[in-house]
């Protein structure tokens, strides 16, 4: 089989799932058992900052934490960064296990449960990782998604059969730079396809 690790499944228009309509998923781990991913443009009506004040009332003040005595030595600038990356959105990163926590970040060592998934990315669940952002001990590029996306045993290759996705190499650019609301259609242009024309052709190419 064809591993999908490290590639970004794009949603057909064609995909006939409501929930997944326009999605992009970042798929961590595929193999003969299955495939696992994160959705990365569905986002849920609250702020990292507000999370992790739900997650940890007393400790988890991140918000505050850019103006404490911790940041004090920061320049402005990277205090404004700071400040800024607990404003983003959480995102739902899929149907399964929606009240577990999942950061997808730039390559960072040191946390409890991480996982290698290239050289530039890692998936991190322990609690550790939530703590620290808003710090400067915070990995320079992250998302934080609720809940995964997930295939059983050759699920995922029978949809690619049934021209439900496309794939294409993960990019980071689109992952964390990239407005939500643009990460469909910048994941689509790096295919050179026009899918607003694709529903009514599909099976014609």
């Amino acid at each position: 089989m064809i591993s999908l690790e490290n590639q970004l499944l794009i949603a057909m228009p064609t995909l006939d799932d409501s929930y997944f309509n326009k999605t992009v998923t970042y798929i961590c781990e595929h193999n003969e058992e299955g495939a696992m991913g994160l959705i990365i443009n569905l986002p849920i009506n609250i702020t990292l900052s507000d999370l992790l004040k739900q997650i940890e009332p007393d400790e988890g003040k991140a918000s505050d934490k850019a103006n404490s005595n911790e940041s004090s030595d920061l320049t402005d600038k990277a205090t404004t960064d700071i400040t800024n990356s607990l404003e983003q959105l959480v995102l739902t990163g899929g149907p399964l296990a929606q009240q577990r926590g999942f950061v997808l970040h730039s390559s960072q060592s040191g946390w409890t449960s991480s996982l290698v998934l290239s050289k530039e990315l890692m998936i991190t669940t322990s609690k550790d990782i939530l703590l620290a952002l808003g710090t400067e001990k915070a990995p320079e590029k992250f998302m934080v998604t609720l809940g995964y996306a997930g295939w059983g045993p050759g699920q995922l290759e029978q949809e690619l059969k049934a021209n439900s996705w496309l794939t294409t190499p993960a990019d980071n650019d689109i992952i964390f730079n990239t407005p939500i609301e643009m990460r469909w259609k910048k994941a689509t242009e790096k295919l050179g396809i026009d899918l607003a024309h694709l529903s009514s052709d599909i099976g014609h190419a």
